[in-house]
């Protein structure tokens, strides 16, 4: 209930309450999720109703109402069994522990990955939160000029900038401090240090070998050498900030034995233009651990660490978007066919093993690429994923009502005159928990699955949304650089088997294994 009342009046006051503004942002990408300002003045913002975070933000009132009230809830007898047997299995426990701090970490959002500062206090005192302001801040509010100052501010120029005349007091960044998506970084730049004419590795030990830069005060390239065992060799190019080849120089065995030039002014005007100093420049993909980057970079030049962060999140939006819908569908669709069986059993039987027939993939890939682009979206993939994944817990459902429908209490609560409403919700729905909580953990495999499998062929989210598919296609695309597919995964991996190992210990506790019947 009081993440729904914040949720809500962070969209009415221009604020990002970290995971909980998300119902909010996705109905602005998507403008079938909002409407205009007419419909409800009071809770429009920005000129349009998005109608769609207010539905999400009152079912998590509604929902914490009915958590409120579960203390009183009397759970079945076999509920609270299955309970003690699930708490006894070692794997199933530290395995939801995990998942659930992982999920803890993905609802940080902004606070934890992202490239706006999280606090930033310019040089008059003023405090600014940029990270948790729906409206971008320019780059003028801190001081900053020409284009620079009407775009969105550098926050990690910013930060770079502490210390230096007209730079702000105090930044504060996440620990990631770039976005999930659509974030390309410069290259990681590593020095080299030099030792009586030598050139020498990161490790000031071994001699390098490879292209080492000199780099003007602005970090363009001003001049790549060819390095063999820490001294000049082969061919020597320089570029002018513009990109334009001005000088050339070849070396055998350290010696100059020809140079050309070809720009304005003298040759040694523009030799004097950098710093003695060289560097090793990681173009993208750039490895683990160059520059600021922990897992290193893909070829677009985007953060890894802040890719796998976005991944999660998004497995995580899209199972609490997918799983109620499909249960919800199914449940219903599911006790009704196993309460009341007859003709309505028989032709919705029929209608499920017509659509069961359809190739779920290909349809969701087909209707993908036929919406149009404004439309896509996460909301859009988790709907057709939704209408075609209810069938399944159809099935399981409607098996386990026809076997309730026949215990005593329910003929007991007919012969006391409840409606089939009151039985089904309060006698059967409740008896049938055990098959629920064991379906529950293999659906969510089967959402991180096929968002993994439709972002993989190109036809899953669009590119504003980090994805794990992507990033997997991106690395099997350059198996030179084996931390992109690696990290890809080992995060689908990690994710599948703490969710393999929650959903055995749940149908290990609702259906344990006699062995007494074997001895």
């Amino acid at each position: 209930m009081l993440a729904a009342v914040l949720g809500g009046l962070g969209e009415l006051y221009g604020w990002l309450i970290p995971t909980i503004s998300w119902p909010f942002t996705a109905a602005r990408q998507m403008r079938l999720l909002s409407c205009p300002e007419e419909f409800c003045p009071a809770l429009a913002a920005d000129g349009r109703v998005q109608w769609f975070g207010w539905l999400v933000m009152l079912l998590m009132f509604a929902g914490g109402l009915f958590l409120f009230r579960l203390g009183k809830f009397h759970w079945p007898p076999q509920t609270r069994q299955a309970l003690v047997r699930f708490r006894g299995s070692k794997t199933g426990v530290i395995s939801l522990g995990v998942l659930m701090a992982l999920l803890a970490l993905a609802g940080a959002d902004q606070a934890l990955v992202g490239k706006r500062a999280l606090v930033v206090v310019t040089t008059q005192g003023d405090w600014y939160f940029p990270a948790f302001r729906r409206h971008i801040l320019p780059g003028s509010v801190f001081g900053l000029s020409g284009n620079a100052g009407l775009a969105e501010a550098d926050y990690r120029l910013l930060h770079a900038s502490l210390g230096k005349p007209g730079g702000p007091q105090f930044v504060l960044m996440p620990p990631i401090p770039y976005d999930p998506a659509g974030d390309t970084s410069p290259f990681p730049i590593e020095p080299l240090p030099a030792k009586s004419g030598r050139l020498f590795a990161a490790d000031a030990v071994t001699p390098y070998d490879g292209l080492a830069c000199r780099l003007y005060p602005d970090g363009n390239v001003h001049l790549r050498i060819r390095y063999r065992k820490g001294v000049p060799d082969g061919v020597a190019r320089g570029w002018a900030p513009d990109r334009r080849e001005v000088y050339s120089a070849t070396w055998e065995h350290g010696n100059l034995i020809r140079e050309s030039y070809r720009g304005n002014g003298s040759i040694s005007h523009f030799l004097q233009q950098s710093s003695v100093r060289h560097f090793l420049i990681h173009y993208h993909p750039a490895p683990p651990l160059s520059g600021n980057h922990l897992l290193g970079t893909d070829s677009r030049g985007q953060d890894i660490a802040a890719i796998l962060f976005g991944g999660l999140q998004v497995n995580v939006k899209a199972a609490l978007f997918y799983l109620p819908m499909v249960y919800g569908i199914g449940l219903f669709i599911g006790m009704l066919m196993g309460y009341w069986g007859g003709i309505f059993d028989i032709v919705a039987q029929r209608i499920i093993e017509i659509l069961s027939q359809l190739p779920f993939l290909f349809i969701v890939m087909a209707v993908t690429d036929m919406v149009p682009q404004s439309v896509r979206g996460l909301p859009t993939t988790l709907l057709l994923m939704g209408l075609l994944g209810w069938m399944p817990v159809t099935y399981l459902i409607r098996t386990g009502a026809m076997r309730e429908k026949t215990r005593d209490y329910v003929s007991a609560a007919r012969a006391m005159g409840a409606s089939t409403l009151h039985i089904m919700l309060r006698h059967i729905l409740p008896n049938l928990s055990g098959i629920i909580v064991t379906l529950i953990p293999f659906s969510f495999v089967f959402v991180v699955l096929s968002l993994s499998s439709l972002d993989y062929l190109g036809f899953g989210l669009p590119d504003t949304c980090a994805s794990w598919g992507r990033l997997l296609n991106d690395g099997l695309a350059r198996l030179s650089c084996p931390w992109i597919a690696s990290s890809a995964v080992g995060a689908l991996v990690i994710m599948l088997l703490l969710i393999t190992f929650i959903g055995e210990a749940a149908r290990e506790s609702t259906a344990p294994r006699r062995l007494d019947h074997y001895e």
